[in-house]
């Protein structure tokens, strides 16, 4: 301390990046940044559940954007593999860290793993800071008059989270960082072994810029007109009208309060825009799934409600295959699972429609094709798969009930008309006239023979008869004898 009564820090700070790769709106970074130099430092811990490992999509994205970040940091990212409790203490032991900062984290075995470790550092004397970068309101902050969490969606986000404060605005990425680089600790970011074995990331590569320069073209390339044409737009598949900012958020290239401002000052403040608001509430059903989970911590893998255990699932490892390759004999279907398959990603609707045709017409359990997404989306989210997983199976939170079943054929037509989605993920069909575009077996022979299809041959039959299928999926909900009676509805 100077005459002035100054205190000077000299000790650097360790910053332990985890979903939360940027520089900018980084709370935790922020903060480190303002007493003096840093370490920064990523570790992908081994000391992880099995169900919860990131599947090969999510890891290709991983090693992109911890690249980006490292090439932000001129090279000076640490990044070790291993368990990383006993990695964090043994560099605080040898190197003689007094003060470790982070961003929190939501899954269930994260947050177990961060209290156990800040109880330790802080026992040992380090001072254990940690900050929320990754959510517009913490979970523990919104909760009905008894005390108790939400269930619905609408009041958590109307009289929950909208009669709390505003989200915290964004801050500029630090200035003038000071980096200590502790080059024996650095492992560097491909020691991590996370990308594939095999090269089907081809094509995803090619369509895709991790990172957070990738993160702020996406958000720059979709407001304004994209937050005002949101509500309107969203639902056609053909038209790629959403933002894709969901990898970005999830690895946190991007803060939602980044976006949320942004998307607010797009359209001049004007929150009354119909288009606006719908597409703030989505960012209100990110931070609803990490809500339910952190209330809810079984979600991923057992039902919501618990009037589903007892559910007659089917088994069929065919079935399973044929969806998961996009083989269905339902083009709408077959188009989102190769999409999927090609991109990383998948059209919000379509995934509804995918994943109610897997759950309700071919009667397989919900956590088969959690499982498949969690392995192929680049946006796997824990929270948000297990929750919109369990919403579409009539198994969640504010779920659309069992009994509501998407049917394929007619959301195609009405989202997709003259099937310009379904035709560029299965080119085979692309002759088909628009008539028969999403039902191709209802075509008459010669129909077919123009177009060059032959059923069961060059593009499958359909794996069930959607309607026989469908009341397979109603008969089997009166047989479990545990939900109330209702009138069904098809969608």
């Amino acid at each position: 301390m100077d005459n002035t009564g100054e205190l000077f820090i000299t000790a650097s700070t360790l910053v332990w990046f985890r979903q939360d790769l940027r520089l900018r709106d980084n709370p935790a970074l922020s903060y480190a940044s303002e007493r003096g130099a840093i370490i920064p430092l990523y570790i992908f811990d081994t000391d992880c559940p099995e169900h919860f490992i990131p599947g090969g999509a999510s890891k290709w994205w991983l090693h992109q954007s911890l690249s980006s970040l490292n090439d932000s940091l001129n090279g000076q990212l640490h990044s070790i593999k291993g368990d990383a409790r006993k990695i964090l203490i043994e560099l605080i032991q040898q190197h003689d860290i007094k003060t470790v900062v982070w961003n929190r984290t939501y899954e269930p075995w994260q947050i177990k793993r961060d209290i156990q470790l800040k109880q330790v550092l802080i026992e040992a004397g380090i001072d254990v800071q940690s900050f929320n970068s990754h959510l517009l309101w913490e979970p523990w902050q919104v909760l009905k008059k008894d005390d108790t969490p939400y269930k619905v969606f609408t009041p958590y986000y109307r009289r929950g989270c909208l009669s709390k404060a505003s989200p915290r605005m964004p801050v500029d990425a630090p200035k003038n960082l000071q980096i200590e680089y502790i080059p024996n600790v650095d492992k560097g970011v491909n020691s991590l072994e996370l990308m594939p074995d095999i090269h089907w990331h081809t094509t995803i590569d090619s369509m895709w810029m991790p990172g957070e320069q990738g993160a702020a073209k996406h958000l720059s390339d979709f407001l304004p007109d994209g937050a005002k044409e949101y509500k309107n737009k969203r639902d056609i598949p053909d038209l790629g009208a959403t933002s894709k900012l969901s990898p970005h958020l999830h690895f946190g290239e991007i803060s939602p309060n980044q976006i949320w401002y942004a998307a607010i000052d797009s359209l001049n403040g004007n929150t009354e825009d119909a288009g606006l608001d719908c597409y703030l509430s989505e960012l209100g059903w990110r931070e609803f799934s990490h809500y339910l989970l952190f209330h809810f911590p079984h979600i991923p893998q057992k039902n919501f409600s618990p009037k589903f255990e007892h559910f007659p699932w089917r088994t069929d490892d065919n079935a399973l295959k044929a969806w998961q390759k996009g083989q269905t004999g339902i083009p709408i279907v077959d188009a989102g699972m190769r999409e999927l398959w090609q991109t990383g990603t998948m059209h919000n609707r379509v995934r509804m429609v995918v994943a109610s045709f897997l759950v309700k017409n071919l009667l397989l359990d919900w956590r088969k094709g959690e499982r498949w997404f969690w392995d192929c989306l680049l946006d796997a989210d824990l929270a948000a798969n297990s929750a919109s997983w369990q919403w579409i199976a009539g198994t969640g939170a504010d779920a659309a009930p069992y009994f509501r079943i998407f049917n394929p054929v007619t959301q195609g037509q009405r989202f997709d008309p003259q099937g310009h989605y379904v035709k560029r993920y299965c080119p085979e069909l692309s002759k088909v006239p628009d008539k028969f575009i999403h039902n191709p077996w209802d075509a008459p022979q010669n129909i077919l023979d123009y177009a060059g299809i032959k059923l069961g041959d060059n593009y499958p039959q359909p794996l069930v008869d959607l309607k026989i299928s469908r009341q397979r999926a109603l008969d089997a909900l009166a047989q479990s004898k545990q939900l109330p009676d209702e009138v069904p509805i098809s969608i």
